[in-house]
Parts: C-alpha cells; structure tokens; sequence
C-alpha cells in the first residue's frame, strides 16, 4: 500500500535535514509522524521515524550530562565537514576564523587570547563547513580533551603567521600531535600500526599582508622539507580567502547532488552530500533505505552525461550532478 504522504509531511521532513541540534530535529521528526496516515502502508516509515527520535533523545540526553570542563571541547559537528586550527600563540588563528565565519573570536595582539575552543560556520557557495579555532598548541600542557577533538576533525588546519620563524611554528604543533598519535594522512607509510590517527594537514601560511611578503612564503616554502600543501593567505586584507576555501572542499574530498522529480526542476539550494566515489544507490539509501530497495533507474544531468542520461545503480556521481530516481 502507497504512503500517500502529504506535502506537510516533506516540508517537515526538510527542516528535519537543516536541523542544526537534536531538538530541533526531534521537534520535526515528531511533526512528521504527526502529519502521517495511519495505515499499513506507512508502518515501516512510522517505526523509523520512532527510532530516530529515540536516537536523537539518547543523544541529547549524553550532551545534558557532560560537565563544564568536557562540553568545551566536545562541539557537536554541523555543517558538511569540521576543520580544528592548530598553531602557535598569535599567528592569527581567530582572525581567520572570524574573516571566513560567523563566529566572533576574540582577536587580539597578544598570545593566548583564545582559551577555549571556538567553533563558527564558513560558507562554501551552497554548503557550510564548521571550522574550530582552537587554543595555541604548547608542548608544556594541553588539554587532554584537545586530542580527542583533533581526532574527529576531518581535517587539521595548521596556521603559520609567515613573517616570523614559520618554520618552527609548523614543526613544534606536528611534533605535539605525533606525540599523541596524530599524524598527516599523506605520511601514512612512516606510520605503520595501530593507534594512529592519519588526517589531511593544510597548512595556512597567515600575514601575507603585502607584495613583500610573497618572498617570505617562498622562502618558507623551500625550507620545507616535505611537499606540505600550502595556502598564502591574509585574514587582515581577505587575500586568497576564496582558495583557501576551496581548498578546504576539495580536501574534504565530498560531493554535492541534486534531485528533482520527472517534469520539475531541481532544487539547487539543498544538495544532498556524499564522498567522492559514491554511486546512485548511495544516494538512494542516503535519501531513505526503501528508495534503495525500489530503485529500477535514474536519470542524470552532469559534466559526464549528456542531459538525462538513463542510468543504473551503479553509476559514480560527480559533483554538481542533478538525478532523477526512477523507482
């Protein structure tokens, strides 16, 4: 039997996926089973749509308990991705922060003026990333806590202020992490065994306020020994912000896909999310497991098909695809 959902029941469900904290996805899911008919046709969504509520009261609950010194440090994830800035004492952590979100860290002249996490949203085009300024990294103390949010970052974001001994200011915050077992990704072979956390490392190179400065980055840059990815930029004066966030997109290593419904268009402001490499029953399944069990085909508009090329299940999306399941 057909659900027959109402257009409610989706206009719900879309402030379900833009929730931005388990209340208020609790408070849509709830108005969804609400708005729902009651009858056989709808007994596998109505259950659910149950166990996320009871998923999302389990995980407000968990946030309830945390203690003042934890809840610091455990920021709940938003957005598409969440990148922790590491670095020494004012080489500019905050100001970027503040010039790429919304967030409103204190920027200041002097060191350690950030003493706790500070998280804020940057707007890449159609999709947010969640960037954390984090307290200046210091091989005397660190937070414990400081770890484990480092290790469920999607990317460490190591800033350098490149007028003054960028050198040192990477190597001394790398060297912190490897102590803990946190260590770049493109240097897995060097860390062989259990334990490790391997991330992307971007390396930011800050106060590049002036045509001067391009000859400080380059001289940084061949003081390397390693081929680091790097970003010149200026939070002072915006150079190079857009790279910078591109930058961050590509490394995320995500796609955005677009759906629509036979005869309509697409809606271009809510793509749906998926890593690089997903196929259409991703989608699918990403969309709701009954749309991957029903799928027969779909239809693409992208850069590698021609317009509504018919499709199977297996097909890799690319980034910018719009589809049209067909179940």
């Amino acid at each position: 039997m057909p659900a027959n959902l109402p257009p409610a029941y989706f206009e719900a469900e879309k402030r379900y996926r833009e929730a931005r904290t388990p209340a208020e996805g609790i408070a849509a899911l709830e108005e969804m089973l609400a708005i729902m008919p009651k009858h056989k046709g709808t007994d596998k969504l109505k259950a659910d749509l149950r166990r996320r509520i009871s998923k999302l009261k389990s995980k407000q609950q968990e946030k309830k308990k945390l203690g003042r010194r934890d809840s610091s440090y455990r920021i709940e994830r938003e957005g598409v991705g969440q990148v922790v800035l590491i670095g020494a004492p004012n080489v500019g952590k905050s100001a970027l922060v503040s010039a790429l979100t919304n967030a409103d860290p204190q920027v200041a002249d002097f060191p350690h003026s950030t003493w706790k996490p500070t998280p804020g949203m940057m707007y890449f085009e159609n999709i947010q990333i969640q960037l954390i300024d984090a307290p200046p990294i210091s091989k005397e103390y660190m937070e414990p806590l400081f770890f484990d949010m480092a290790r469920r970052s999607d990317i460490i974001l190591v800033v350098v202020d490149v007028q003054t001994d960028p050198l040192q200011q990477l190597e001394e915050p790398v060297s912190v992490l490897k102590e803990r077992r946190i260590a770049p990704r493109r240097l897995a072979h060097l860390y062989e065994g259990h334990g490790w956390t391997l991330l992307p490392f971007l390396v930011v190179a800050n106060k590049n306020d002036g045509y001067s400065m391009e000859e400080d980055f380059e001289i940084f840059r061949s003081l390397l020994e390693d081929e680091w990815p790097l970003v010149p930029v200026s939070a002072k004066t915006g150079h190079n912000l857009d790279v910078l966030r591109q930058t961050l997109f590509d490394t995320l290593e995500i796609i955005r896909v677009y759906t629509k419904a036979p005869g309509k268009g697409p809606d271009l402001t809510e793509p749906f999310v998926l890593k690089k490499g997903s196929r259409m029953e991703d989608l699918a399944s990403k969309i709701h497991k009954d749309f991957l069990e029903k799928l027969k085909y779909a239809r693409v508009w992208g850069k590698q098909v021609y317009d509504g090329q018919m499709v199977q299940r297996d097909q890799v999306l690319q980034d910018g695809d719009i589809v049209e399941l067909h179940l």
